[in-house]
């Protein structure tokens, strides 16, 4: 070994370690991106279920033939957002940071109208990027009850 030489293996470790640390930490930001909006898709795709299930009519009723006259007090559908945030819980995410916003592109909450569920959510990343993307997912389905 040289006297030019000295100190080259720590050095060329110190790089390639820091260069493999951000590759780590990169793939594990972007799998987190992907599975956030997986969260998201299906959050979505579970609100518009439920609307499109209850319908408009009777979207407080629970099980195919109710026994009572059901009716939908709340027009602003703050169940399909309850149970799309209560779908998103059970991830890493704080559901307090999620926007459900539920519309009805036919002007109808009744069948044959639409129902749109969209979920937008400001991901925050788990390293220290200065970066903070808006997610967001979309469903649309026809209401048939």
């Amino acid at each position: 070994m040289t006297k030019g030489t000295r100190g080259a293996v720590q050095i060329e470790f110190v790089l390639s370690f820091l260069t493999i640390m951000f590759v780590i930490f990169g793939i594990w930001e972007l799998i987190m991106v992907v599975y956030t909006m997986n969260v998201l898709s299906d959050a979505a795709k579970e609100g518009v279920r439920y609307a499109i299930v209850h319908g408009g009519g009777n979207i407080n009723c629970s099980g195919p033939n109710p026994s009572v006259t059901c009716t939908n007090p709340d027009p602003a559908a703050d169940n399909v957002v309850a149970l799309v945030k209560d779908w998103a819980q059970y991830s890493f995410h704080d559901i307090a940071a999620l926007n459900v916003t539920v519309s009805y592109p036919d002007s109808t909450s009744e069948a044959p109208g639409r129902v749109r569920v969209e979920v937008v959510y400001d991901f925050i990343p788990f390293t220290a990027l200065p970066i903070r993307p808006a997610l967001s997912a979309v469903a649309e389905g026809r209401i048939v009850n």
